[in-house]
């Protein structure tokens, strides 16, 4: 009779799971930051619902709000003027930001990420 003397996990095995634990960790951290980012462009211009008279605005008075919004909100990653796109048709204002979010990982590896966010706003 063979006595079963398993005790739990090698040393390799740990070094496995910690690797991964950190390699996780890893692009959480580094990717976190992009989605934060995101939401607070989202919010933003989900905010453009409640300016008043925002359907009136030109699309440098908008840009100006943007700006205003993204610098307290502390957007680094969006270029407006570049990124931002404003229409109207037919009383209904139309403001998308499509941007794209490069971030370093490791070695010679990059995150990107591609956001499009827009927002619908009707002339009351």
């Amino acid at each position: 009779m063979y006595k079963n003397n398993q005790q739990g996990m090698t040393a390799i095995g740990w070094l496995i799971v910690l690797g991964l634990i950190a390699f996780f960790a890893l692009i959480i951290l580094r990717m976190a930051p992009i989605y934060l980012e995101s939401f607070k462009v989202k919010s933003a211009l989900e905010s453009l619902k409640q300016e008043p008279h925002i359907t009136r605005k030109d699309k440098m008075e908008i840009m100006k709000l943007m700006e205003n919004r993204f610098m307290i909100d502390d957007v680094d990653d969006v270029n407006l003027r570049k990124d931002m796109t404003v229409s109207k048709d037919n009383g209904v204002l139309t403001v998308s930001v499509k941007y794209e979010v490069r971030k370093h990982l490791v070695g010679n590896v990059d995150v990107v990420a591609n956001f499009n966010p827009s927002v619908k706003v009707v002339a009351r």
